[in-house]
């Protein structure tokens, strides 16, 4: 019998409509191919939605994404809206409430990128970020508003089950790999929560004495980066410190336009997310010039978490040809928009 997946559709904001099509089209090619289908529930939520009815979605919508078996995320936020609304009306309730608790970004160099490291060569690396807690918690306030006094306070959360897991996560994801795996730490100045962070990590080490550990800071693992970052495999992050050195890892190998990610959750009790790093992109969007790879890879990483192995591994190829080939966006130094990059994947995938 053919497969069948459900998957929720969030073009959201921006280019994100723009590159969610592009993405559809080849997952809807390799459907035909692969022998499975996908049925696709389509959800209009996002800043558009916000401004018609005061919610980035309805009340139902957890309920309703709820019963799919993932979430294909295109982009979120707009200038004329709070982050604070946008991203947490839509996002983050997505991540958090079906415990989606690890956010893995991979950056890999592929022959013929043009990137701004002299020597880009071998970059294969994967962020493993935490994804529920951390820097990003919801505790925390405004006082004396409007005041010469007025401050602000934001409470960081590090429970010891948090670490623990996306520590294992990690250490699991790196036996698959090359058997190496670092933890980014900041303990020489942050006290408490990060000297917590570096203490649990190391228990978890100890269980997985095959695998060769380094901790960084994080201001030493930026210079890393750029310098060296061949010599990074799996790396273990806090939410903020991952939220921002995946970016800083996908410039390495040549433009935020190729950072893809998944919001998993690892026990399947709830579907996970794919949605591209690059966000919603206000200043290019409706120009036809975004870079759809990024959404395309994400879309790869979702076909491997349904378990459509041989899809994932044609769409991946396909990416990695268009990049060896030139067949790139101008953020790539290439020549195609949007459109011409869409075609260029469908006739690889045609092949």
């Amino acid at each position: 019998m053919t497969r069948t997946h459900r998957i929720a559709s969030i073009p959201g904001d921006g280019i994100g409509p723009e590159v969610v099509r592009v993405a559809r089209s080849a997952l809807d090619l390799l459907a035909q191919q692969e022998d499975f289908s996908i049925d696709w529930a389509d959800f209009d939520w996002g800043s558009e939605f916000y401004r018609q009815y005061g919610r980035m979605m309805p009340e139902s919508g957890l309920d309703e994404l709820a019963q799919t078996d993932a979430i294909f995320f295109g982009a979120v936020g707009a200038p004329d809206i709070s982050d604070a609304v946008t991203l947490w009306g839509l996002l983050i309730p997505i991540r958090r409430e079906f415990g989606q608790y690890v956010n893995l970004r991979p950056a890999k160099h592929v022959d013929g990128l043009v990137g701004p490291l002299k020597d880009p060569a071998g970059i294969d690396l994967m962020v493993v970020r935490e994804n529920s807690e951390g820097e990003y918690s919801e505790l925390g306030g405004r006082f004396g508003r409007g005041t010469p006094q007025e401050f602000a306070s934001q409470d960081a959360v590090f429970s010891r089950h948090g670490i623990e897991r996306i520590t294992r996560y990690a250490a699991d994801l790196a036996r698959e790999r090359s058997e190496r795996i670092t933890s980014v730490t900041k303990s020489n100045g942050i006290i408490h929560s990060m000297t917590f962070w570096d203490e649990v990590v190391g228990e978890v080490a100890a269980e997985y004495d095959d695998l060769e550990w380094r901790s960084v800071l994080v201001d030493a693992m930026s210079a890393e980066l750029v310098l060296k970052p061949q010599a990074h495999d799996v790396i273990v992050c806090s939410n903020l410190f991952g939220d921002i050195l995946s970016d800083l890892a996908s410039a390495t190998i040549g433009s935020l336009g190729l950072a893809a990610s998944g919001n998993i959750n690892p026990e399947r009790t709830a579907p996970s997310m794919f949605e591209s790093v690059h966000g919603s992109a206000p200043d290019i969007a409706g120009q036809g010039i975004a870079n759809p790879l990024a959404q395309v890879s994400s879309a790869a990483m979702m076909l491997e978490h349904l378990g459509e192995q041989s899809a994932a591994k044609r769409l991946n190829d396909a990416v990695d040809s268009m990049l060896r080939s030139g067949q790139v966006t101008q953020d790539l130094g290439g020549s195609l928009d949007t459109k011409g990059a869409e075609e260029a994947l469908l006739a690889v995938l045609s092949q």
